[in-house]
């Protein structure tokens, strides 16, 4: 809940809150604490939530952007062998196709992800019917840059930090804004309902502590799943739970000995007419479970001869694999086909691998063959991107973005009618030694299990002391002056 709720100025207003003298309460400490929280992540909570929402309704804007790309004429003719679909798209894109994705609407183009000849990557759209190319845009398109914002990603490495930093001080901001408005006193004014007109400062403070109390468990829920994507907690997690065995799927798939986060694929060394490309750009995406797992390979017999795209396809659906799994072809002598389902249901996704000479399944990862942390993390990352639980679970997280939003520009309309003139409005320290004790130990908890933010900690600290400091002196020269 961003930035600072009245005190002394509402508690008269409402009788909820008893006024307390020279900031003598553990209220006051936690108010400070809670405007502080505020100060540092305001606004890149309200970019995170804008992104958030929109990333929510990511199949529809991505159909909105490329329809003209996606969108093809349905028909009863048979639908064109995957290998000349892959064959025309390479042709014309002068790339190679990485992962292909076919739609399970008669009316829709596969979707490739390809590798440019510059590197980049691309993702391109071709007739299901004929495998003519329909369009390309940029690897994922725009909608693969709100996710880059909205992680931060789009910025390097020490801006999506900000992620992490930004998610454990939302934690702190619930932690308090729940204290702040925790009902003291009878009447429901500023705890259930609204007062005052939209003019009056007592409407935007209880527009923030209302909404912020309905909205507190679904914000708390958005911070803590979106850890996993942070740059640096979310991936050294990935390396602890697969180094203790609560990630990684059981063998024949093993794990890498290191976070292969940035694994490219080889451009097909040694291969016959194998190009000479850069290294690739992008990856097929895989489950959290699987992003340190080693694919199995296949055994490169002499004489070999691979079984084909159109082979591989026609197993994989034999074997149960959802027509509209994304397929990756090899990239490589010793490398697989795979087929990755990844359903709105974190329960039902699967990934199979076949040796690409004899067809034979190398692997059949599930579900249930992941550990418990990686269970747990894919099912908070699916209802946190509104997926595991249909509309109501999207227009669940919708609400927690739109109450972020409102709370941010509540807490700001409302600091700016309670501000003094010519002061930032920090609220007082506690005079007396040792308030709010608790919730210091709590804050340092949450530092210490979200590193960067227990360095953010310590700067807030720094800045904390000295606004007092600054505070202190003022105060001092008025009363030499006196």
């Amino acid at each position: 809940m961003p930035l600072a709720q009245p005190i002394a100025a509402d508690a008269r207003v409402s009788g909820r809150h008893k006024p307390f003298k020279d900031g003598q309460s553990l209220y006051a400490m936690v108010w400070r604490w809670h405007f502080i929280a505020g100060l540092l992540v305001l606004p890149v909570l309200v970019m995170m939530a804008t992104t958030g929402g929109a990333y929510l309704f990511r199949p529809e804007l991505d159909h909105l952007a490329y329809r003209a790309m996606e969108d093809v004429p349905a028909r009863s003719t048979p639908r064109a062998p995957l290998s000349e679909v892959v064959q025309r798209v390479e042709s014309r894109l002068d790339g190679q196709v990485l992962e292909m994705t076919p739609s399970a609407r008669p009316d829709r183009a596969i979707r490739l992800m390809v590798q440019g000849p510059d590197g980049q990557g691309l993702t391109a759209f071709a007739d299901p019917y004929d495998g003519h190319l329909t369009g390309a845009t940029t690897y994922g398109g725009v909608m693969q840059v709100v996710r880059k914002v909205h992680s931060l990603q789009k910025f390097g490495f020490w801006a999506s930090c900000l992620v992490e930093i930004t998610a454990g001080w939302t934690i702190i901001l619930v932690g308090t804004g729940l204290f702040l408005w925790w009902p003291r006193h009878a009447g429901t004014g500023g705890v259930i309902r609204l007062r005052g007109a939209p003019t009056a400062r007592v409407f935007w403070r209880d527009l923030h502590a209302v909404t912020g109390s309905f909205a507190a468990l679904i914000i708390l829920f958005l911070a803590v799943t979106g850890m996993p994507w942070s740059m640096f907690w979310g991936a050294h997690v990935q390396g602890w739970a697969t180094a203790a065995h609560l990630g990684e799927p059981r063998a024949p798939v093993p794990v890498a000995a290191t976070w292969r986060v940035a694994m490219g694929m080889p451009a097909m060394p040694g291969m016959a007419g194998a190009r000479r490309t850069p290294r690739p750009t992008v990856k097929p995406e895989m489950p959290w479970a699987m992003v340190m797992s080693a694919a199995p390979k296949s055994k490169d017999a002499p004489g070999a001869t691979p079984i084909g795209l159109d082979r591989a396809a026609q197993i994989f659906r034999g074997l149960g694999m959802n027509p509209s799994a994304s397929l990756t072809p090899p990239q490589g002598p010793k490398d697989g086909y795979m087929a990755a389902w990844r359903p709105d249901r974190v329960e039902d996704t699967r990934v199979v691998y076949l040796d690409q000479y004899s067809g034979k399944v190398m692997g059949d990862v599930r579900f249930k063959d992941w550990g418990p942390s990686a269970k747990a993390i894919e099912w908070g990352i699916a209802v946190h991107q509104g997926q595991e639980y249909g509309p109501l679970n999207r227009y669940l997280m919708l609400a927690g973005c739109i109450a972020i939003v409102m709370m941010a520009v509540s807490a700001v309309v409302m600091w700016w009618k309670r501000r003094p003139e010519g002061k930032l409005g920090v609220p007082p320290l506690p005079a007396t030694p040792g308030a709010g004790r608790g919730l210091v130990i709590i804050i340092v908890g949450v530092g210490v299990i979200y590193p960067l933010v227990g360095a953010s900690l310590i700067v807030a600290t720094i800045l904390n002391l000295a606004i007092t400091a600054v505070i202190k002196s003022r105060k001092a020269s008025a009363w030499a002056g006196a």
